[in-house]
């Protein structure tokens, strides 16, 4: 039986979820072919065709394959057909991550946050400045650092007066947290965003004029960051 992080036997349906994924990950399975009929991949997996249903059909509902009744259970192209769903169950096969998705993933952040940012100092100025004037009181550690960042960027989309924006970012909170994570645990990754928090917030102060450029010429330097620490992992990975 496949093994999690915590060396504790996976569920049933999670057994079947990680074989299905990562067949179709690595091109076991790629977009376009069909999966075995349910009894043989139930007896292949080792598991009641009941277990099968329930994963494919949670699946099915993340955009990952189609069910057929009568035909096979078919793959889809699930970067065209998938929905925001699908990101949650990326984040847990991150090793099976296309080169590049990160970063692809990080100019979505470029696009949208900005904005998001603007907005939400134009509404709620004084609940953002409250959570910036926290930042100085950061241990020096990866993990404090993402949860700020993030809390940061969830605050933001609130204070937007636009209700789709933290809908939005919601499905993107399992991946954040799992690339999050190796982003600050490189220093000039948490020297690069205290300077961040300080600019946003004298941004702030000064009117907000200045906020939407702040965050914008932040997010682009996070993105040149990342490409560099994928380009050490790698090396060290080879």
């Amino acid at each position: 039986m496949t093994m999690n992080k915590m060396n504790l036997p996976l569920r049933p349906t999670q057994y079947v979820e990680h074989f299905l994924v990562t067949s179709i990950l690595n091109g076991t399975y790629p977009a376009g072919s069909s999966l075995p009929n349910e009894r043989s991949l139930s007896e292949q997996l080792g598991v009641t065709r009941p277990t099968l249903r329930e994963t494919l059909q949670r699946l099915a509902n993340e955009g990952w394959v189609k069910i057929q009744h009568g035909k096979p259970t078919m793959v889809n192209h699930y970067w065209q057909e998938g929905g925001l769903s699908l990101l949650g169950t990326l984040a847990k096969y991150a090793k099976y991550l296309p080169n590049g998705f990160i970063t692809q993933l990080l100019e979505v952040r470029l696009t949208l946050l900005p904005s998001v940012a603007r907005r939400a100092a134009q509404h709620h100025p004084d609940a953002i400045l409250d959570h910036l004037n926290c930042a100085n009181e950061l241990p020096d550690k990866a993990e404090p650092y993402a949860t700020y960042d993030w809390n940061l960027q969830i605050l933001m989309a609130r204070h937007s007066k636009n209700p789709i924006f933290p809908l939005i970012l919601n499905d993107f909170a399992p991946i954040f947290s799992t690339m999050a994570m190796r982003y600050f645990s490189q220093q000039k990754a948490r020297k690069t965003s205290r300077k961040y928090y300080q600019h946003l917030s004298r941004a702030i102060r000064s009117g907000g004029a200045a906020v939407e450029k702040t965050v914008k010429d932040a997010m682009e330097e996070s993105i040149s960051i990342w490409r560099k620490v994928k380009t050490v992992q790698t090396a060290r990975q080879a």
